[in-house]
């Protein structure tokens, strides 16, 4: 199993942890997609970040305000190392390529450094808007169980070649984990309470291209 490392690439601080092992993936961009079928009206009424300007980022390059979206080096990825985003329209996008029939990793911190944690306890959950080759996961990963591949996660489907904007919900019934990984030793609402980062994840050549990632509830402070 393959295991990250913490590392340094330029001034950004690479989260080094170990074992993250999951799934296929999917699909590039081309236009959005309308919202997630039955998410709570007050997050549909939200406007996404499609590559469009968002008044409220960060001075650095953010998505709603994230500015660290990175690749971890496991696997063979471009780039292979750093941050992923780069400018797209008046904003940015997210921007990763997954190859090779091998585990890959691209991690965002929530509260813009390592060390940082976020209470998402009373979140309803978070819209990504994304375009992918193939389907994909994502792990919610808590300070106290960073590392290793025993994570609870969600699958993120592929798009057909378009930009989609989907709301995934912090339902425990929506989240589970894999056996290749392992069963998480702890609870699913423990881990909302100290939540760190967001880990994508996946096992198959993959183009993975993200606008938005809203999280209902939460600011991430701006570094």
């Amino acid at each position: 199993m393959p295991a990250l490392r913490r590392t340094k690439a330029g001034t950004t601080v690479l989260a080094a942890i170990s074992v993250l092992l999951l799934a296929p993936l999917s699909a590039p961009a081309a236009h959005a997609a309308q919202a997630t079928p039955g998410a709570p009206a007050s997050h549909t009424a939200h406007t996404a970040h499609r590559g469009g300007h968002v008044h409220d980022e960060c001075n650095t390059p953010s998505i709603n305000r994230l500015q660290k979206w990175l690749a971890s080096g496991e696997g063979t990825t471009v780039p292979p190392t750093g941050s992923l985003l780069v400018p797209e329209g008046d904003g940015y996008a997210a921007k990763i390529v997954f190859q090779n029939n091998e585990w890959h990793v691209a991690v965002v911190w929530l509260g813009n450094q390592f060390d940082a944690q976020a209470d998402l306890s009373h979140s309803t959950g978070f819209w990504l808007t994304y375009s992918a080759d193939d389907d994909f996961y994502v792990q919610l990963r808590p300070a106290s169980h960073w590392s290793g591949g025993d994570k609870w996660l969600t699958r993120i489907p592929a798009t057909g070649g378009q930009l989609v904007r989907k709301f995934f919900p912090f339902d425990p019934d929506s989240w589970t984990w894999l056996p290749e990984l392992g069963q998480p030793q702890y609870s699913f609402a423990s881990a909302l309470t100290e939540a760190r980062g967001l880990v994508f994840v996946g096992k198959t050549p993959n183009s993975l291209d993200f606008r938005e990632l809203l999280i209902d509830g939460y600011q991430p402070p701006c570094l």
